[in-house]
Formats: structure tokens, sequence, C-alpha cells
């Protein structure tokens, strides 16, 4: 299995166009596509707060769904954006406000179009991909060893937000425990959700935020060469937006 890894694209669609070209993959046909028939995998967070969040979904919508040719995960922000695409009463702050206005900028029609993609995209995908006989575990937020092989709302809330605390920082966000200190499993797992500077590689896990919406880059994990790559933003930096691990 050969497969590009890509960490919490938000929006930033050039980012994304970018490292995909670096990568060697070609838009030929208006999707990226590699010459040695790899894949690309997403971690989630695909929207919110970058400037062309549909146009993330609409490719990768394209790649997953239409073409079969991609691995998705959602994150908390795909999770918030798929319920404010079926109606649901939930508050646009948060990054979901950019990709509201985004919709609403559209035809009727073209709203219908980009919310049905976006809810089919969501509900086919698993919580978690287990990939290449166990030895990949795709997650946005991560996941403990222990809950690998299930699928309950535990296991959802922890993929989706991370091993939180029930406890808020001063500035909202839930306060989390860093799980990725204590894993000891065999499975690479590749994660992204809280934004760091650099991608964190920590017991065979590998957190791939580096914050591409916050001014840093977009990243990339090689599998299985386990090789790195990432692009710069075109983003405003925002320093304290990047959560300081060690």
């Amino acid at each position: 299995m050969k497969i590009d890894i890509i960490g919490d694209i938000h929006g930033c669609f050039d980012e994304f166009y970018r490292l995909t070209c670096k990568l060697g993959y070609q838009w030929d046909n208006g999707l990226p596509a590699h010459p040695e028939q790899r894949k690309l995998g997403f971690v989630g967070d695909l929207t919110d707060r970058g400037p062309q969040s549909l146009k993330v979904v609409e490719v990768v919508w394209q790649l997953v769904v239409n073409h079969n040719d991609a691995y998705y995960v959602p994150g908390n922000h795909c999770d918030k954006l798929y319920r404010f695409f079926k109606g649901n009463n939930v508050k646009i702050v948060h990054g979901l406000e950019t990709t509201a206005a985004e919709y609403e900028r559209l035809s009727p029609s073209e709203k219908q179009g980009i919310s049905s993609k976006f809810r089919e995209l969501y509900e086919k995908a698993p919580l978690y991909q287990v990939l290449d006989d166990g030895k990949l575990i795709i997650a946005h937020a991560g996941i403990r060893q222990d809950l690998i092989g299930k699928v309950n709302s535990k296991v959802k809330t922890f993929v989706l937000y991370g091993d939180i605390t029930g406890q808020t920082n001063p500035d909202g966000t839930p306060v989390r425990r860093d799980w990725a200190k204590n894993y000891q499993g065999d499975a690479l797992i590749v994660y992204g959700h809280t934004p760091v500077k650099q991608a964190r590689i920590v017991n065979n896990t590998y957190n791939i935020d580096t914050g591409a919406v916050f001014g840093g880059e977009l990243t990339c994990l090689r599998y299985p060469e386990k090789t790195l790559f990432s692009v710069p933003s075109t983003m405003p930096c925002l320093p304290e937006k990047f959560r300081d691990i060690n």
C-alpha cells in the first residue's frame, strides 16, 4: 500500500494543490492523480477558516466517493458541517462562519449539490481507517490502543476531539490528555486536530496538523516510507494557535 496522508486542510486549497504537486501528483483531469498509483489519505477537517472550503470538499468527494481512489476520516469540523448541512441548530462560530459564507453565495442548485456531496462523504466514512492489514490507522484526533477495533459513542468522541477531560482552557477549547505519550501499539497512527509547529513523532504516532490555516505549513506523511513533505501556508501567521507539546 502506497498512501500519502495529508493533515488538516481547513479550506486551504492552494496549499493542498501545491503539496500534491510536490508529491508528484498531476491535475490533468481536474483531480490529483499519481503516475505510480499512490493514493491520498485525509485526516479530516477539510473545511472552515480557510478561503476555499467547498472546493476542497468537491475534490475530496470526487476522489473518495466518485472514484474510490482515496481515504478519508471525519474531523470535528466535518462533524459540525454535516450537522449544519442537515439543518441542525449549530453555532456558526470557530471557523464554520467562513464555510457558511461560501455556501450562502451559491445558487439553490449549487447549495443542494455541495450539501448532498458532503453528507454522502461523511456518511460513508468510517470513524477511523484501519489500513495495510492493521499496520496503519488514520484517525482525526488519534485513538487509544484499547479503542482500536471498537465503534461506539466513546470512540467517536475520542477520534473527533481527542482524549478530552471535560474541562476547558481559558480560550474555551477542551483540555486534552496527551494520549500519544502512552501509546504502545504496533500500528502506526497518523492524526491531526492539534496544530503543532512541526510534525510530532511519538511512540509510533504522527501528528501532521502543522497549522496550514494558521500560517504554518500543510504536511503529508508518505507511507510506508514514513517521510514527511510540507509546503508553507499563504495564510496570516497566528502563533498563539499552535500547541507547544514536548
